[in-house]
């Protein structure tokens, strides 16, 4: 079901600072920062040959991802996105083997202007899930 890895997610408590980290330090190409204000964060996009790093930072107070830094506020880890064929059908399946979607199920328009669902992470080893339509 599930396709290529799309892009690893990082809450970061200073995004400028973060995105420098990666373009001076490690020398990757950094694309400027993108307000998403329906999931309540601001991205940035490490491109690497193979996939993408996506730098996280809260955008609001109800932002999903200030919450995340209160517990780490080094920041961390916050998901990992694969990509799928069919983003309904994959969660359809997926709710059948008794995986839980998280929010009221249906897909949202994501930083990539693409359909994206999250699955809760006690359901996947820990980790919280982004599906993206490829």
């Amino acid at each position: 079901m599930i396709g290529k890895l799309n892009h690893v997610a990082i809450a970061v408590p200073d995004l400028e600072k973060a995105s420098a980290v990666y373009r001076e330090a490690l020398g990757a190409k950094v694309s400027p920062p993108q307000a998403e204000p329906d999931h309540g964060v601001t991205v940035v996009f490490i491109e690497l040959p193979n996939t993408k790093i996506e730098l996280l930072h809260p955008l609001g107070d109800n932002s999903p991802i200030a919450a995340f830094l209160e517990k780490n506020p080094s920041g961390g880890m916050h998901h990992v996105c694969y990509e799928v064929d069919d983003i309904r059908a994959a969660r359809d399946q997926l709710k059948a083997q008794g995986a839980r979607v998280l929010g009221d199920g249906e897909p949202k328009i994501g930083a990539h202007n693409k359909p994206v669902l999250f699955l809760h992470p006690k359901d996947f080893c820990g980790t919280l899930v982004e599906l993206e339509q490829a």
